[in-house]
């Protein structure tokens, strides 16, 4: 007994000390992601990049998603129709409002709303945009990185999880370094349906 409670303690300390949470993980359209065995990730020529995040970073987050697809079992292939798209909210706001057709992303004059996340790939272009829909806002907080996969040929949702936060906390609010998003998109696909293939678990 006294073991088991030293192990739950220590699970307890190590997840405590992680900067990183999964805000959201929820499949769309009863969607078997198993049955995709290819994949590709968005590029700033399909949209434009998220406002304050230099091309490194952006590369870094695809790196890391790359890795954690590829340990599934996926091959990338630029004409797969699983599209994967980022987003990154960048400021705070916590409520809960109704979906608007423009929201994902804006694209007017600065400042960009508080509590949308910037798609690179606009969400708009295959989110349906239904007037009872609500948009939880509260888990865009400050750095939250948010993954959407796409059937992008047909248009329907597949998946959608969130991550915070990618901003390392200082006063500039900086993005993580190479390390520390590749940390944040392990947590991002902590409850990804499909699993890790036996020869990457170890890792």
């Amino acid at each position: 007994m006294k073991n088991l409670l030293s192990i739950l303690f220590l699970a307890l300390v190590l997840t405590g000390c992680s900067p990183f949470t999964l805000v959201n993980s929820e499949t769309y359209n009863n969607a078997d992601l198993a049955a995709y065995h290819t994949f590709r990730i968005v590029t700033p020529d399909e949209g434009k990049m998220i406002p304050g995040m230099q091309a490194v970073t952006y590369y870094n987050i695809a790196a890391a998603i790359r890795e954690q697809m590829v340990e599934r079992g996926f091959t990338e292939d630029p004409s797969s129709p699983l599209l994967i798209n980022i987003a990154i909210s960048t400021h705070r706001e916590i409520q809960t409002e109704p979906l608007v057709s423009n929201y994902y992303p804006w694209y007017g004059p600065a400042p960009y709303p508080a509590y949308y996340p910037f798609f690179m790939y606009p969400r708009q272009y295959y989110w349906p945009a239904t007037s009872n829909a609500q948009v939880i806002t509260g888990i865009y907080k400050e750095g939250v990185l948010t993954m959407d996969m796409v059937n992008i040929q047909q248009k329907i949702p597949l998946y959608s999880s969130s991550v915070a936060t990618v901003l390392n906390g200082s006063e500039e609010a900086q993005f993580r370094n190479l390390a520390g998003i590749a940390e944040a998109v392990q947590t991002l696909f902590s409850k990804f349906p499909v699993p890790v293939l036996p020869q990457y678990r170890s890792k």
